[in-house]
């Protein structure tokens, strides 16, 4: 079970020993973390960059104000949210403390739904400005930017073995999967385990081949006039990795050609006197049904079985959802380093995208969408017809609709576990069915 958030933390700052419990018996039962101190010195203790809550301070204290208090604050992180009550304010004190970068300021005596309402507003942009420095932080690290399998799903992490073992193993590879599920990016992290990673990674996209072009493409060209002669793609994956994308896309008579030349381990290229030995692995890829196709006298059987001495199957994204955050990251940190660019925050309007899209455009649409996000474009374009982007009552909607997709398929249709998992009542839990469109029928096996 994933843990759930710890309660927002605030720093309570008043020289009245009283009133100072009194506010934290009220924050408590408001679901806040409180500490408590009667002495603003002893107050900055551990405040800092890193330091996760909010500080709720008074303003009238003997030795160090509020005031005084903050600039301190404010020199240890321009970001950290300093609250400032006081009994004596007047609109040009709380003009001059807003625009010295007090977070809020409130008069004396405060209801606690305001104070309480304060307070979470202050805790939800701390935790927005943390977030956003550990992503910068991780924009540093080069690591982050390379080409990897990403992911903490049960599938990533059996995807992460299987490559593994799959690289060591030295045979021929068949990725399949629907657009934008990943397919490259496996063949790229297949090749940079495999022993051959010294060598070339050579991309083949099938779909631009024709018969016009194929000999030229694989085999090279001859020396014409002063140009040199070009080599071919076969040639330049000699020792390395030759990756096929979207080998359905060959016409059958090239798949035929295609097969012949890898089987003879041996090639003439164009403007050479003699073969030349072949030494490759074949990494081919498809969004296709190739037994499907097979049958329907499409595709060629005797590539297929040559291919496929290794089969991998790639979901959907919508099919591992838990791993969409950390990828969105991982796109948008790319993005930023990429355009130099400051990260930009990740909003709750951007997490309920994140959480209730469907992705049907796989990886592609969710690093277009990291994309516009990092370039600061409106992530909730209006309709083509136009009308308003969706409301904060319509993110609801579809980030609920989500949990209770999620639910369903981890109880694997069954509605009993999923209202558990939710602790929903039957009743409710039906009527919100209804209104999303929500069958549990669609989330059984087979």
């Amino acid at each position: 079970m994933t843990a759930a958030p710890a309660a927002p933390l605030v720093r309570l700052v008043d020289d009245d020993p009283d009133l100072l419990d009194a506010q934290m018996q009220a924050l408590h039962l408001a679901g806040f973390r409180g500490e408590a101190f009667t002495d603003p010195a002893e107050a900055l203790a551990g405040l800092g960059p890193d330091w996760p809550g909010v500080v709720l301070s008074d303003v009238r204290m003997p030795g160090m104000d509020g005031f005084q208090l903050f600039e301190r604050i404010h020199a240890l992180d321009p970001d950290l949210p300093v609250i400032l009550l006081t009994g004596h304010g007047d609109v040009p004190m709380a003009v001059a403390a807003l625009k010295q970068g007090v977070y809020d300021f409130l008069a004396k005596p405060v209801g606690g739904g305001t104070l309480a309402a304060a307070l979470a507003r202050a805790a939800s942009s701390r935790a927005l400005v943390l977030e956003n420095r550990a992503l910068r932080r991780q924009q540093q690290d080069s690591a982050v930017r390379e080409t990897r399998l990403i992911g903490q799903s049960p599938f990533m992490q059996h995807l992460r073995e299987t490559v593994a073992r799959v690289a060591e193993a030295g045979g021929d590879v068949l990725i399949l999967g629907p657009g934008g599920s990943g397919k490259e990016t496996v063949a790229r992290a297949i090749h940079r385990q495999s022993p051959r990673r010294a060598r070339a990674f050579v991309h083949v996209a099938c779909a631009a081949l024709d018969e016009a072009r194929f000999e030229a493409e694989m085999l090279g060209t001859e020396p014409q006039g002063r140009n040199p002669r070009t080599p071919g793609r076969l040639e330049a994956a000699h020792r390395g990795t030759l990756y096929l994308d979207e080998i359905d896309a060959l016409a059958p008579a090239l798949q035929a050609r295609l097969l012949a030349l890898i089987e003879a381990r041996e090639i003439q290229p164009s403007g050479t006197a003699a073969p030349r030995p072949l030494d490759l692995r074949i990494i081919a890829s498809s969004c296709a049904d190739l037994e499907r196709l097979m049958r329907e006298g499409a595709f060629r059987s005797d590539l297929y079985y040559r291919l496929s001495g290794a089969v991998l199957s790639l979901p959907p994204l919508a099919e591992r959802r838990e791993d969409i955050p950390e990828l969105f990251r991982h796109f948008l940190l790319a993005a930023a380093s990429r355009l130099d660019l400051p990260v930009a925050p990740v909003t709750g309007a951007v997490k309920a995208r994140l959480a209730g899209h469907g992705w049907p455009g796989n990886l592609r649409e969710l690093r277009q969408f990291a994309e516009s996000h990092a370039l600061g474009l409106t992530p909730f374009d209006p309709p083509a017809g136009g009308g308003d982007a969706p409301g904060l009552s319509d993110l609801v909607a579809e980030y609920e609709a989500e949990l209770i997709r999620e639910a369903l398929r981890l109880a694997q249709g069954n509605a009993t576990q999923a209202m558990a998992r939710l602790r929903l009542p039957r009743k409710t839990f039906y009527d919100k069915l209804a209104r999303h469109g929500i069958k549990p029928a669609d989330f059984r096996p087979g």
